[in-house]
């Protein structure tokens, strides 16, 4: 828009110098006020050619019969037909030639056929330039639009196969792992029934119970996630998660300063204490987690455990990607986390978490 309004002042400024070259020169057989008057009046409105295409034609065709001055009259009928709607850019041609006869009328008193042809030819290629570049950039927005169009289908075709193969994955993930989860469940509720004599034995098979359910609730909301691309329930808070912990025999100490917080920064927050209890009971069986949560700027998150007790290996398997996936969560939501071993031997994992 800047550029073309500098070209039009230039193209006016320009027409404004030729006037006055006109005026000097006389180059309209009109008394001179004529040809200042009308000769500024046509350089003046070339500045609207685009917005009033046709009355500018028609003006600069005027301006020329009276003044002479050719520049108003040649961008007028081309920009006339550049611009103008098609059922009216035959308007400008005739505007051309009207204004070419008119001048060689008001010169020579007369209009020969030499006069009349040369004026229809000018007048002619001056709008067919025009209709010719209006046509290009009807086809280049065409094209654009076309381009744009493709574009936006391309996106959603690979947005459909992404949820049908989130689909795919989410039914492969229910067929493989809640099948097992949930034997699980029904051996613990088995056990839990003929275990009459031994309370210790009862209630660990309980808790087995409780917990695999629990699991396939989560596997429930993460296939949901995969299926819908959101999550589909909250998640529960950290005093649930700190008792089932303490129920599965695992001493944990909560100390949250942080009060409520919003509800991506509250499930972030949840994931990190979920894994820094899970890699202890994995690699610290029987050692005492501390939690804690501090809010200012960002949430701090810290959880440690001391060097692990004389505790049978629990066998839990791990892929090694725990840390990755939580540390790239963080990133994506601004946060940073670091996690390793402490002097004494314990380890420690501390994230903050932005607020917002």
């Amino acid at each position: 828009m800047e550029r073309q309004r500098l070209g039009d002042a230039v193209l006016v400024a320009t027409s404004l110098a030729l006037t006055a070259l006109a005026l000097k020169g006389h180059w309209a057989a009109v008394p001179s006020a004529v040809i200042g008057i009308v000769g500024a009046l046509g350089s003046l409105a070339l500045w609207w050619r685009r917005r009033r295409p046709v009355a500018v034609g028609w003006v600069a065709a005027v301006s020329y019969a009276l003044s002479g001055n050719p520049l108003p009259i040649l961008f007028g009928v081309y920009s006339g037909a550049v611009h103008a709607p098609r059922p009216r850019a035959w308007f400008l041609p005739v505007a051309g030639v009207a204004g070419f006869t008119a001048w060689s009328l008001l010169d020579d008193g007369r209009v020969n056929v030499q006069d009349t042809a040369a004026a229809t030819l000018v007048a002619s290629l001056l709008a067919a330039l025009g209709v010719y570049v209006a046509t290009r950039r009807e086809l280049a927005d065409s094209w654009r639009e076309r381009a744009e169009r493709a574009d936006a289908e391309r996106r959603l075709r690979d947005e459909h196969a992404k949820a049908d193969e989130r689909t795919r994955i989410a039914r492969e993930m229910h067929d493989v792992l809640a099948h097992k989860v949930s034997l699980i469940a029904l051996h613990a509720g088995a056990l839990e029934l003929i275990a009459t004599e031994d309370e210790r034995v009862r209630a660990g098979a309980g808790l087995i119970r409780v917990t695999a359910r629990e699991a396939l609730q989560e596997l429930r909301e993460v296939l949901g996630v995969l299926q819908s691309g959101a999550p589909t329930s909250d998640l529960p808070d950290l005093p649930t998660l700190v008792s089932a912990a303490t129920r599965a025999g695992q001493g944990v100490e909560l100390h949250d300063e942080a009060g409520d917080l919003p509800p991506a920064t509250a499930r972030v927050v949840y994931r990190v204490v979920q894994e820094g209890l899970t890699n202890a009971r994995k690699h610290a069986p029987g050692a005492p987690v501390t939690v804690s949560l501090t809010a200012g700027a960002t949430v701090v998150v810290d959880v440690r455990n001391p060097p692990p007790a004389d505790a049978p290996d629990l066998d839990l398997p791990g892929a090694g990607t725990g840390l990755i996936g939580l540390r790239e969560r963080l990133r994506l939501v601004g946060g940073t986390l670091e996690a390793g071993p402490m002097d004494d031997g314990g380890w420690c994992l501390t994230a903050e978490v932005p607020r917002d």
